[in-house]
């Protein structure tokens, strides 16, 4: 098993805190012990985890879990959806990449394509630094601890001078009730102000959303073009989203 489905099956038995040993987590994966440690000292350099003696204990009982935890978690989905936005864009477009796990999945594919590209993450625009086809245009503003997102004023500033052919945009939950939420006010509102700014929205999100609402609202169901999730994505939901008017792709 690659060292990423292990780090996968780790974290998600250690969620809300809880103290698993490494022969119950060896036993789960399918290796050795040996490997277990290796993965868990992996894990918390990243401040994933605590290893205590013989066991480790989860760190992740926050609201918004870290980026380093989330670009773990689900890779072989993220990286299918990816897959497929990547094809949905054309050359020449203009285009806004939000943050997150799956939208930096998407980042890396585009890096032979021509492109004008603005990112809302520094993980975003490190995936293209070095794109020779890709112009990339940062933002500006604050830049939000851990996530790395551009958040503040003059973030939001550029949608105000800037348009976008396509926005690819992230998502911390996804309802049909209550639309596309984010954990972070600030990071929601620069969200929202790329919606208004771009001519069609492609949201990248994985079924592990679909049914979450977060703190801030960013914007109605309605404002999406085309919806990227998975096989997993619920079949009420998916088929309220398409009454709604969304283009739904099931990767």
């Amino acid at each position: 098993m690659e060292s990423e489905k292990r780090h996968e099956l780790i974290l998600g038995s250690l969620r809300n805190g809880e103290r698993v040993t490494v022969a119950a987590l060896a036993e789960l994966i399918g290796c050795s012990e040996m490997t277990v440690r290796r993965d868990l000292d992996t894990l918390e350099r990243d401040d994933l985890l605590r290893r205590v003696r013989g066991a480790a204990v989860g760190m992740l009982t926050s609201e918004e879990t870290p980026f380093a935890a989330r670009s773990k978690h689900r890779i072989d989905v993220k990286r299918r959806i990816a897959l497929a936005v990547s094809e949905l864009i054309d050359d020449g477009e203009s285009i806004v990449i939000d943050g997150g796990s799956t939208t930096v999945e998407a980042a890396r594919l585009l890096t032979t394509r021509r492109l004008t590209v603005l990112p809302l993450t520094l993980h975003v625009a490190n995936a293209l630094m070095g794109a020779d086809r890709v112009r990339l245009v940062l933002p500006g503003g604050d830049l939000r601890p851990g996530e790395l997102s551009f958040v503040g004023p003059l973030t939001e500033y550029a949608f105000d001078v800037m348009r976008f052919d396509t926005m690819v945009l992230g998502s911390c939950g996804l309802s049909v009730r209550n639309g596309i939420s984010a954990h972070d006010l600030l990071e929601g509102a620069v969200k929202k102000a790329a919606v208004t700014a771009s001519a069609r929205v492609i949201a990248a999100i994985d079924s592990s959303k679909f049914g979450r609402t977060a703190f801030g609202r960013v914007c109605p169901v309605e404002a999406l073009d085309v919806l990227v999730t998975d096989e997993d994505a619920p079949a009420d939901e998916v088929a309220a989203l398409r009454e709604a008017g969304v283009e739904v792709h099931l990767v």
